[in-house]
């Protein structure tokens, strides 16, 4: 969850002020100050990449599954079989109410 930081990138005028010792950082030095000067970013996101697919049909869920007839000794036995191919991804999903961005580097509650 959240696997994917930002700070790696460079590109978020908020993720730190390049004054540590780190030689990665003072490569993006220069380009954080240009980003930080031009305009004012902000700590809110508003859209997301989504975790929902699409399938042939287009019905839009997590997971799809098919049913699937199974004779074993005679039996007969039904059994869902997982649908991994065919499937188109949602994409980007504007969200309801604005986040915080997970680089931040704020304290909102002090305990």
């Amino acid at each position: 969850m959240g696997g994917n930081s930002s700070k790696s990138k460079g590109l978020w005028p908020f993720a730190g002020s390049g004054a540590g010792s780190d030689p990665a950082s003072e490569g993006n030095e220069q380009s954080l100050a240009r980003l930080r000067g031009s305009r004012s970013a902000t700590p809110f996101v508003f859209t997301r990449r989504s975790s929902l697919y699409y399938d042939e049909d287009g019905d839009l869920a997590h997971e799809f599954y098919e049913e699937m007839v199974v004779t074993k000794n005679g039996r007969k036995r039904a059994k869902l079989k997982r649908i991994q191919k065919n499937l188109i991804p949602q994409g980007i999903v504007k969200l309801d109410h604005p986040r915080i961005h997970v680089d931040y580097p704020v304290i909102l509650c002090e305990v």
